[in-house]
């Protein structure tokens, strides 16, 4: 009789899912209360731009040092620093009186939460086997993208009732509490973990290397990877995207669709639930295609440039509608699109990264990011200068660059040398001239 398998692996995931989930909501609520903010300091529109590109750089400068310190320090306590830091400093907004306070609240609020993608995707290689990394990543993502559904709802309900400076004292509160959980209960091997049972433990372990000492990844080697670079530039398009959502879309909804406060935060919260349930849907089908014999390289390219073609269509379609429900019908779909490419685009990483999967997923989100920083600046320029349609129209057609980049990623041929232990398979082709590259 074979040994009863725990299945703490899942509890972790869930309590992942939590702090993602409010990792998000500790963002979107600066959008929704971007009116009353505006309102009361006379910030334009590019001032709320700025701030929130001040949040997205100190967000995307984090990435990469985020992988490393996940790597050489572990997940376990990076994740447990980046949320308790973050969280000070987004309770710490409700303070701020002026332009300068806020941009440098929303820049320590991002260098505080750098670290968690990258945290993340290390964690998950570490917990998940090779059939479970799409489930996992979905878990991490969908978190992340729940953010927005209920956050537009309950910023306007605290705000109504308390104010919006209750809405960053409370959720800082709350991510401190799930910081400690956090650290109570993960580990950084399964096998250490005391509700993790042997059965369990040899369940993740199964099809990945054993895991090794602590080491630098080799970034070298990684700069002259194609692949590396496009699923950069992928990421890039696909979080710009997103951003433009996370940063415009309950100011759009009120000022080129004329919704009222109240009918904004039921409306903007359709995109975000369409994007979490696709998100966690792909997760669940690629691991069963990947399960049935086709290829990573299949599933993930495929999802990959079909969420960004559907994004493209139907965030175009929304732009020139008339009708504001129809509007709000096609921005669903548009963003709903993406949970293809998101989830293909962090499974990919944990693919081809390995055991540097920290590294290569923050470099990854690192490039999201600079689409971050650009996005909302970039887009209250074109909606104040040429109009929201223009805006949004510029933000669809932005998705062909992604489709072609995706055309170069190979998610079957691992970034690392058989060699050098970060996994097995054919090593990615480099674009340098041939050298030879002794193993590590």
């Amino acid at each position: 009789m074979e040994p009863k398998s725990s299945q703490f692996r899942w509890a972790l995931a869930a309590l992942m899912f939590l702090i993602s989930f409010l990792s998000y909501m500790d963002r979107v609520n600066l959008s929704v209360a971007a009116p009353a903010i505006m309102q009361e300091f006379g910030f334009s529109k590019i001032d709320m731009g700025l701030l929130q590109t001040a949040f997205f750089l100190g967000y995307a400068l984090m990435q990469i040092p985020g992988g490393i310190m996940a790597e050489l320090f572990g997940y376990r306590k990076t994740i447990t620093f980046a949320a308790s830091f973050w969280s000070v400093f987004t309770a710490l907004t409700a303070i701020c009186s002026n332009f300068t306070m806020f941009a440098a609240m929303r820049a320590l609020f991002g260098i505080g939460e750098g670290p968690l993608a990258p945290s993340f995707g290390r964690f998950i290689y570490r917990w998940f086997n090779p059939g479970e990394r799409g489930r996992g990543s979905a878990l991490f993502l969908s978190g992340m993208f729940i953010g927005p559904v209920f956050g537009p709802a309950v910023t306007v309900a605290l705000m109504l009732a308390f104010g919006w400076r209750s809405v960053f004292i409370l959720f800082g509160a709350a991510g401190l509490v799930l910081a400690l959980a956090w650290y109570w209960f993960a580990t950084e091997s399964p096998r250490d973990n005391k509700y993790v049972s042997t059965a369990e433990a040899d369940h993740i372990e199964a099809g990945r290397p054993p895991n090794t000492a602590k080491e630098l990844a080799p970034w070298r080697d990684f700069m002259y990877s194609s692949q590396f670079w496009a699923v950069g530039i992928q990421f890039f398009i696909t979080d710009y995207i997103m951003y433009v959502f996370l940063a415009w879309l309950p100011m759009y909804l009120m000022e080129a669709r004329n919704f009222t406060l109240t009918s904004m935060g039921i409306a903007a919260s359709f995109p975000w639930a369409a994007l979490c349930l696709v998100t966690l849907a792909t997760g669940f089908i690629s691991d069963r295609l990947i399960g049935a014999g086709l290829s990573n390289h299949k599933v993930r390219t495929l999802f990959g440039i079909t969420g960004l073609t559907i994004c493209c269509a139907a965030l175009y379609l929304g732009a020139v509608t008339a009708d504001p429900w129809w509007n709000v019908f096609w921005l669903t779909l548009s963003l709903g699109s993406l949970g293809f490419t998101f989830n293909a685009g962090w499974a990919a990483c944990i693919d081809i990264g390995g055991k540097f999967s920290g590294s290569v997923t923050g470099w990854m989100n690192f490039w999201g990011n600079i689409g971050g920083v650009t996005a909302p600046t970039l887009t209250a320029w074109l909606a104040t200068t040429y109009g929201w349609q223009m805006a949004i129209t510029f933000t669809a057609a932005l998705a062909v660059i992604g489709i072609v980049a995706w055309l170069a990623v190979k998610p079957d041929r691992p970034l690392v040398p058989a060699g050098h232990g970060g996994g097995a398979g054919q090593r990615d082709l480099l674009i340098r001239p041939k050298t030879t590259i002794p193993n590590r």
